[in-house]
């Protein structure tokens, strides 16, 4: 693989970033800033669009999770093609598909075609974000390098989730279509720029075929997840189409697991997780958006449904967490080398239940200084140490060949939390909805969900807490080898010691 990292081997070298390292790093930012800023800007959105196209509330819902199904359904694939296709290859064509998506979306005049275009949007992305993030992590070695990447990477996807709250607030005032079409300029952009920058991959050479059932089964099973999950609420928990529906979820998962342990060249080597350090980060990955987006959910709703705020008023209660995670962007690998992941997903689960805890005090007249902002900046705190650490400690420790593997992995946690906590919060919230609609009795309905969210994050806390006691005081050497093949041993980096 070219790389753009320079080749020497001093010390002073091995941390110098280059013009085209950066050119690197933004091409990958703008993908999953787009990314999340699309997630984050089509809620505000959604009646305007309902108003529009005449969309009744249950289509509407498609709008939202078209884009859930196809990113969350399609990452375990994506991870695996950009490892056995080349990693450049498939970001860049998604990258694009993407962009074609967006136009769509912003021009069509049926609802129908909308969520068709959000389901494409969706799918682009599942290769987008697990073959940038294994781009990133095969491009700068293991260690301080990729800290400092991986900490920048992961915060673009805060900002751009905080960005597209403010934006489309701005922009559905003028009209609901210019949130669709805004992510396709800056895609075309990114793929000019990546044509130039990105460093060419080449295919797996040395895989044994290609995992076809494994693929079918376990795109099968998470779309089926992923559907299930976000129907259970409508359809009921309860009821025979829902417990059918994850009967066949269990069925498949159990087939994709045979046939996973017997293919030659698995979608998912089963294998990587047995480490205790990838179960932690998988778990904590769900744990951590799962929480964040039900937190999120909760408190859009109080704040625009019972405070009678904007949504451009929303979105900027929710900026100081944004706007913290992205100032902090540039410093959370340095901490990350002195401290480790496993205290920094720690101390940021802590952070974060402290401040759901705190947002249990919210009543119908609050003080946003004194009760909502100490919440937010908390919140944000623990997103700049949590997010980047996790993908962090994902990734560490793993052949270049197989990160596309573990992206695609870590990516569909975070998804399949979302989806599941999300539709948990949404489940308890409706079963406590009070028969008489004051605005009192619906504040107090909403406390169980956040209730639950508090929950969540705390079992985040636990389960990233047994990561201390099994890794305290100890320290790894982690040998950065040189990223261009024919560099002699001579040339090799030398050995760097980082704390995991």
């Amino acid at each position: 693989m070219t790389s753009p990292l320079p080749n020497s081997a001093s010390p002073s070298s091995a941390v110098r970033w280059t013009s085209r390292l950066w050119g690197t790093l933004l091409v990958l930012c703008a993908a999953m800033f787009l990314d999340a800023l699309d997630v984050s800007m089509v809620g505000v959105a959604l009646p305007s669009i309902g108003s529009d196209l005449g969309l009744s509330t249950s289509t509407l819902q498609w709008i939202v999770s078209g884009y859930i199904l196809g990113y969350g359904g399609l990452l375990l694939l994506g991870g695996r093609a950009a490892d056995l296709l080349g990693r450049r290859q498939v970001f860049l064509v998604a990258l694009g598909v993407f962009a074609l998506a967006s136009l769509l979306g912003g021009l069509v005049d049926s609802g129908p075609l909308l969520i068709a275009s959000r389901f494409i949007k969706g799918l682009s992305a599942a290769f987008t974000a697990p073959a940038g993030l294994s781009i990133i992590t095969t491009t700068f070695p293991e260690g301080p390098l990729r800290n400092r990447a991986l900490s920048i990477y992961t915060t673009c996807a805060a900002t751009g989730f905080s960005m597209g709250l403010v934006l489309s607030g701005l922009l559905t005032e003028a009209s609901w279509r210019l949130t669709m079409l805004l992510p396709a300029p800056i895609a075309l952009l990114a793929l000019l720029a990546g044509l130039k920058l990105l460093p060419r991959s080449e295919r797996e050479r040395d895989h044994n075929g290609y995992d076809v059932p494994g693929a079918v089964l376990g795109t099968a099973s998470m779309l089926l997840l992923v559907f299930s999950v976000v129907q259970a609420p409508e359809a009921g928990w309860a009821s025979a189409r829902t417990l059918l529906s994850f009967l066949a979820v269990a069925v498949l998962l159990t087939a994709f697991v045979m046939v996973e342990r017997r293919s030659p060249g698995p979608l998912i080597r089963l294998g990587v997780l047995r480490s205790g350090s990838q179960v932690r980060a998988q778990l904590g990955a769900m744990a951590f958006f799962g929480s964040y987006v039900g937190f999120q959910f909760l408190a859009t709703l109080y704040m625009q449904s019972l405070l009678g705020w904007s949504a451009l008023h929303t979105a900027l209660a929710f900026l100081p967490a944004g706007a913290l995670v992205a100032v902090s962007s540039t410093k959370v690998g340095a901490i990350v080398d002195r401290f480790g992941t496993p205290r920094l997903i720690v101390a940021g689960f802590a952070l974060m239940v402290v401040g759901y805890a705190l947002f249990l005090r919210v009543d119908l007249d609050p003080v946003y200084a004194a009760v909502i902002l100490p919440s937010m900046l908390l919140i944000g705190a623990a997103c700049a140490l949590v997010f980047p650490s996790l993908n962090i400690q994902a990734t560490n420790g793993v052949p270049d060949h197989e990160q596309g593997m573990v992206s695609g992995l870590l990516n569909t946690s975070v998804q399949v939390g979302g989806a599941i906590f999300l539709a948990v919060v949404t489940a308890v919230v409706t079963a406590g909805a009070p028969d008489d609609p004051t605005p009192q009795a619906v504040l107090d309905s909403y406390r169980p969900g956040l209730a639950v969210v508090t929950a969540v994050a705390a079992a985040g806390f636990l389960v990233t807490l047994t990561g201390l006691r099994t890794r305290h005081g100890r320290t790894s050497v982690v040998v950065a080898k040189s990223p261009v093949p024919e560099a002699s041993s001579a040339t090799e980096a030398e050995p760097v010691a980082i704390r995991d």
